[in-house]
């Protein structure tokens, strides 16, 4: 019974995970930069620079947003690119994972019995860790470049200062969800009573209809040898 509520559990850890996941990819300020409005700043209103995975952003203290869309795919800068493209393919691997999921579920009546159940569950968990995984590289990518941006930035105060947004502390909080369904799927799948023992089992011996065991085939000896004792004597 604990079994199958991990199991249920977990894969409504890993669906929230893959739905905050798949929200970040439509979130604005992925990176933000705010100008004026600052203690000691000359400048009276304050204003955003902010970006995502499909436009570049501009707002002013009047809340008038101005954007500019990535319009063609090969004038995307590379590590947009690849960060769209990782974390497609992990929703991708996700999707795959959770349908696996279902067969390999023990409250679901199909998948087989519990030994196919089980591999299948672990297969799900493997689409989910490789899934998450790129996931969680294609946000580490998108934060080495802000930091490496606002590193730049405390060099050369001329250039604007990013900050890491919202979506991306909700990605990898969605990574982590994911990271712990697989883990308790995992775990589930484990069972003790799978393993089967190397040695074969022997089956009783039976001896004209009669099941018979160590002491009783030791008697039949000990009787065979007595009587062919007694013929040695009659034939002498």
């Amino acid at each position: 019974m604990w079994r199958r509520l991990a199991q249920i559990l977990a894969l409504l850890l890993c669906i929230l995970g893959w739905g905050f996941v798949g929200f970040t990819l439509a979130m604005d300020r992925w990176r933000v930069a705010q100008l004026g409005g600052r203690g000691g700043s000359s400048v009276v209103g304050a204003a955003w620079f902010w970006s995502d995975l499909w436009k570049d952003c501009y707002e002013d203290s009047t809340a008038r947003v101005n954007c500019v869309d990535f319009r063609v795919l090969w004038t995307v800068k590379t590590h947009i690119r690849a960060v769209r493209g990782l974390l497609m393919v992990g929703l991708f691997l996700g999707c795959i994972g959770t349908v696996l999921t279902f067969f390999g579920l023990e409250c679901t009546l199909i998948g087989g019995d519990e030994r196919r159940k089980d591999k299948m569950l672990i297969t799900a968990s493997a689409f989910h860790l490789l899934g998450c995984a790129s996931d969680v590289a294609a946000y580490c990518l998108y934060i080495h470049r802000v930091l490496a941006a606002f590193l730049r930035s405390e060099a050369d105060p001329s250039e604007v200062s990013y900050e890491i947004g919202a979506p991306l502390y909700l990605g990898l909080v969605g990574c982590f969800l994911i990271l712990s369904g697989s883990t308790v799927h995992c775990l589930t799948a484990c069972r003790a009573n799978h393993w089967k023992t190397k040695h074969p089992v022997v089956p009783p011996i039976s001896v004209k209809g009669e099941h018979t065991c160590g002491a009783s085939i030791m008697s039949i000896i000990l009787r065979n040898a007595s009587t062919y004792k007694m013929v040695s004597v009659v034939v002498v």
